[in-house]
């Protein structure tokens, strides 16, 4: 069986369970209809899912960027690998250093979206979209071309310096644009009403890939550009805390207007994505930044499919479940399009079931089950080249059981103060951390080989 013939035999083996039906069938029609939008070879351009209007036949850069997650959970990471490198192959300096928008079948710029080099659509978060999916990629896959392949290389340090210095004309270390631009260089995800000078998502993702090249640099053997890296993002934290803080209403600005006024209103993409990016490391401004969102939400279904990884990224476990039921509700406006059933199978693996990994032979799981929930539990689920099943009884106990692969270390969390594990019924004493956003967090660690389930119980 050749590798295509593989990657299809296995896309799709996940599987999800739980006791409540509606979310069984929701994660049943999200698995189905993101799978009709895979290809598995016979074009141009190699494996690729649709990540933009399904009539299109093509994928660009923010939904695939978005769809990442969903797509390793369904065993469509060769995929999502194949089509990141499509655009970091294609970076060029006769477009600015931006890539294409939008890649078609036929590994073609969409003509929709390309005229020449001079005059194409563009939203120069892109770029730095791409590196922070790489690292996030490298993690849950642990394939070190996310790290080391020359290609993507080139295009992230070509991001991080020609790029920034072609498009980031007034020096203050984000990248801007200008009317005289036209289509090509907008400064946010936003694609409503005016163009701003730049947006509050444009800080929050250049945050987010500056702290991706410094821990990929530091996996390298790069120490100081490791260091570099982290700095950039320090700096950036730092501003966008300060400059994009609105005191007197005790929230961000969403975007910066052409004359370097700040609009007040809320502007989605760049009031939301700042936080999935986690650009806000002050817990008074995280605080009062997710209850904005809270009342603001999304305008548009691709909005909406970013907010239940929002609210579970910082254990809002109620407000995330209910974003993800409405996303696999039936009766949603444009619930086909991709990036729905893709980024719910995503928020339903590393939100609600809550797993990570480290690159190498960590997987760590993190339940953040609705109160309304009793049980849920998903398996043959593909990480770190290993295939594994995950059940959660509430927020009380966890077990893993190994299915296919290589040992590995399991990082078994639970929110909140433990009074003690029991690690297969034997009492074990658990450590602490406390999240990046301010949250403590009780684990251990045990080691799994293949074929054995092991169970951790929580006593608070």
């Amino acid at each position: 069986m050749n590798d295509v013939h593989d990657i299809r035999a296995k896309a799709g083996a996940v599987t999800f369970r739980s006791d409540d039906d509606a979310l069984n069938e929701g994660f049943a029609w999200a698995k189905r209809q993101a799978l009709a939008y895979a290809h598995f070879g016979g074009d141009a351009v190699g494996l690729w899912y649709e990540a933009a209007l399904p009539e299109r036949e093509a994928f660009c850069m923010r939904d695939v960027m978005h769809h990442s997650s969903g797509a390793a959970a369904l065993g469509l990471s060769p995929h999502t690998k194949n089509m990141i490198k499509r655009f970091a192959e294609n970076i060029a300096a006769s477009r600015d250093w931006c890539t294409f928008w939008e890649i078609t079948k036929d590994n073609l710029p969409a003509a929709v979206d390309y005229d020449n080099d001079q005059d194409f659509w563009y939203n120069l978060p892109a770029n730095f979209d791409l590196i922070e999916t790489a690292w996030r990629q490298f993690l849950w896959t642990g394939d070190r071309d996310y790290i080391e392949d020359p290609v993507l290389c080139y295009f992230y340090n070509v991001t991080l310096t020609e790029y920034i210095d072609t498009w980031d004309r007034d020096r203050d270390g984000v990248l801007e644009y200008y009317p005289e631009y036209g289509r090509r260089g907008l400064a946010t995800y936003n694609e409503a009403g005016q163009h701003p000078l730049a947006g509050g998502d444009m800080v929050g993702v250049q945050i987010a890939a500056n702290r991706a090249a410094a821990r990929m640099s530091e996996l390298t053997g790069n120490p100081q550009a490791s260091e570099t890296y982290a700095a950039k993002a320090h700096s950036l934290e730092r501003m966008y805390g300060s400059t994009w803080w609105n005191e007197n209403q005790q929230r961000f600005y969403g975007m910066m207007l052409q004359d370097r006024s700040f609009a007040d209103p809320y502007c989605a993409e760049g009031n939301f994505l700042p936080l999935y990016y986690g650009a806000v490391t002050r817990s008074d401004q995280l605080q009062k930044a997710l209850h904005d969102l809270d009342t603001n939400g999304a305008p548009n279904v691709e909005g909406k499919t970013y907010l239940p990884d929002i609210y579970y990224r910082y254990g809002l476990a109620r407000q995330a479940f209910r974003e993800l039921k409405e996303l696999v509700n039936p009766a949603l406006e444009r619930r086909e399009y991709p990036e729905v059933s893709f980024c719910v199978v995503g928020a339903v693996a590393t939100g609600l079931m809550g797993i990570a990994a480290d690159g190498t032979d960590e997987i760590s799981t993190l339940p953040q089950l609705d109160d309304s929930l009793a049980w849920a539990e998903i398996g043959e689920l593909p990480v770190l080249g290993r295939t594994i099943q995950v059940r959660h009884e509430r927020g009380e106990e966890t077990c893993v059981t190994l299915q296919e692969g290589q040992d590995f270390t399991w990082k078994a969390a639970f929110q909140g103060n433990a009074e003690a594990f029991y690690h297969n019924g034997e009492r074990i004493a658990p450590r602490t951390e406390i999240t990046a956003d301010g949250r403590e967090i009780a684990f251990v660690t045990v080691l799994v080989k293949q074929g054995e389930t092991h169970r951790i119980t929580c006593r608070t």
